[in-house]
């Protein structure tokens, strides 16, 4: 029987950290998550029973059945929105009515909280969109714009066309000819880009 060592141990948390990121980043989780939590005070304050003191507080009411239906379906459409990605706008809509629904059955909708925990958690799912994966192997920059087409005319490493860190003899793209960027040649350019004669 071999213990792990730290380094090990961290390791482990560092990959299971990284695969509940990814599985969290592929479907609306935060919306799921509020939902879930929304169904429990709904679902729990009709039969709970609060003490203040030596007096105990009973919640229960004749719609005590309604409000452990309601919590339950919350409950459920929360995981829903977690494990069925497709069924999400389904799911929200169906969220948001429980919980306006929940304020005239449960105690004003679990005293509110669980109300405001269904109402957003069913807004996130609707408004939540897959994200669109990046191509494999291109930069930031080149999975936003695409390959640049053939025959575009490339910034030189140096700098831009135009800017003082730009190679000597870079082809300028609106003038048609190399230009000629050494500083005794700066002073024959007039301010419209053009040579001055004489």
């Amino acid at each position: 029987m071999s213990a792990e060592t730290p380094v090990q141990n961290a390791g482990t948390f560092t990959r299971l950290r990284l695969r509940f990121r990814d599985w969290r980043g592929t479907r609306p989780f935060w919306a799921g998550m509020l939902t879930l939590l929304g169904g429990v005070p709904i679902a729990y304050f009709p039969y709970a029973t609060l003490k203040l003191g030596t007096m105990s507080l009973a919640m229960a009411t004749t719609a005590g059945a309604g409000s452990l239906i309601i919590g339950v379906l919350l409950v459920t459409l929360g995981l829903t929105m977690w494990f069925q990605q497709a069924t999400r706008v389904f799911a929200g809509v169906a969220a948001i009515v429980l919980a306006l629904v929940s304020l005239v059955v449960s105690n004003i909708g679990g005293f509110i909280i669980g109300f405001l925990l269904a109402m957003i958690g069913g807004a996130l799912a609707v408004s939540w969109v897959p994200g669109e994966p990046e191509a494999a192997g291109a930069g930031p920059r080149e999975a936003k714009q695409g390959p640049s087409e053939e025959g575009a005319v490339e910034p030189a490493p140096g700098g831009a066309v135009g800017e003082p860190g730009a190679p000597h003899g870079v082809q300028d793209p609106g003038q048609g000819g190399p230009v000629d960027r050494t500083p005794e040649a700066a002073g024959a350019h007039d301010s419209n880009g053009g040579y001055r004669v004489g």
